[in-house]
């Protein structure tokens, strides 16, 4: 197959006709030969990043210097990139910082967490999480004397039944980062809270990519990275949520100078600043922090709801282009099909995953896979189209149909 088939290719044409999101994809400076769908890993550049580092490189720190950090607002950056984030999550102003590594933002909601329930010794997290998550859980829980409990989000209602009462923080994401599958935010934060339990949410491939309302969920915490669907940069800057109901009581673990309360006094004892500013711990990295606060502006004037919306729809295209064009050549969907359960990414099992996602990016069309067999498509409604899927699908039909890739390719490089 050379080209896709027209029912199909009729859809793909209607849907992106329809699509009120079109005109946010000229907010994104993506090649034209290109169909990117990896932003569940790293987001395109926003069109509006490059003028502001150019003023930032140029004006504010090779002209400004050092005045910059009161004349162009360096100093209050990471508390207001911080709403502009939280704008997207559901959290009203105030509780939500930027700055630091997700790692370094993980370890803080989760030992935080834990001095917030003295007493209870379980640290509560999912098997199936991502690495980091998982190493900083059992680095947490030794540091507080917790032992690590791991419980499928599936498997939650009945593991707190039998010892909810020992349950000090539950720590989940709302999205299998290798299947897509959605999980029932709410239910999972109404069940530990019932058990008395504090949640932690990892929001990074959650953040930007759909609804959160963590205010109206009544979430404890949450961390996110900067650079997936938020589009901020490789290694751009992770984002704290801690709702305001724990201000006056929670402690970090990290007490660095920023988090002072009075920084400039430079005094001998930490005092922790008031709300989220506690949160900071060294000098703002500010390229990382203007870079994402610009990349915000791509969501300017949409609402949550609508990406969720064109995600739903961009995702249920490509799972009916896999049953129609891949499912007989060995590709077992594993995402769910149920719209209510399924985030905004597609994930196909085949043994040869790692080969024809080479072979799919020597045709300019990149995803990724996670080891051992599995291929990610993610998705962003922002600026993916029905006709980039039907391009993915179709080619990764003839490139299999045909033998044209090489089932156990030489590693490209360190990163998969």
């Amino acid at each position: 197959m050379t080209t896709a088939p027209p029912a199909l290719a009729e859809l793909a044409a209607e849907l992106d006709a329809a699509d009120p999101l079109a005109p946010i994809r000229d907010r994104f400076l993506l090649p034209d030969d290109l169909v990117y769908l990896d932003g569940n890993s790293l987001g395109p550049l926003p069109a509006a990043v490059p003028p502001v580092i150019t003023d930032v490189l140029h004006r504010q720190w090779g002209t400004d210097l050092i005045r910059s950090w009161n004349d162009n607002d360096w100093w209050d950056a990471p508390l207001r990139v911080g709403d502009a984030v939280g704008r997207l999550i559901g959290a009203s102003p105030g509780q939500t910082l930027v700055g630091d590594s997700t790692s370094v933002q993980l370890f803080t909601a989760l030992s935080a967490a834990a001095r917030l329930r003295p007493g209870r010794e379980l640290l509560v997290t999912d098997p199936g999480h991502f690495p980091t998550d998982r190493y900083l859980a059992e680095s947490a829980a030794r540091l507080h004397g917790l032992r690590v409990r791991h419980v499928r989000p599936q498997d939650l209602d009945g593991f707190l039944a039998a010892e909810g009462e020992q349950a000090a923080v539950v720590s989940y994401s709302p999205v299998d980062y290798r299947t897509g599958e959605l999980h029932d935010v709410a239910a999972l934060t109404r069940a530990a809270h019932r058990a008395g339990a504090l949640v932690l949410w990892d929001l990074c491939h959650a953040a930007g990519a759909m609804p959160v309302r963590l205010d109206e969920l009544e979430a404890d915490f949450a961390v996110g990275c900067g650079y997936k669907f938020l589009s901020g940069g490789p290694g751009a800057p992770a984002f704290l949520y801690a709702a305001r109901k724990h201000h006056d009581s929670w402690e970090t673990p990290l007490h660095g100078w920023t988090g002072h309360a009075d920084p400039f006094g430079l005094q001998r004892d930490y005092a922790p600043a008031p709300g989220i500013a506690r949160a900071r711990i060294g000098t703002p990295p500010i390229l990382g922090l203007l870079s994402l606060e610009a990349a915000l502006t791509a969501f300017d004037g949409v609402e949550m709801a609508q990406v969720r919306a064109k995600s739903l729809s961009l995702t249920g295209f490509f799972l009916r282009c896999t049953a129609e064009l891949l499912a007989e050549l060995g590709f077992e969907p594993v995402t769910p099909a149920d719209p209510a359960r399924r985030a905004s990414q597609v994930s196909l099992r085949h043994p040869h995953a790692f080969g024809l996602v080479q072979a799919l990016t020597a045709q300019h069309v990149i995803a990724d896979m996670r080891a051992p067999d599995i291929l990610r498509f993610g998705v962003n409604g922002l600026y993916t189209s029905h006709q980039d899927l039907l391009t993915a699908a179709t080619l990764l039909h003839r490139t299999t149909t045909t033998g044209a890739y090489d089932p156990t390719p030489p590693d490209a490089g360190k990163v998969t």
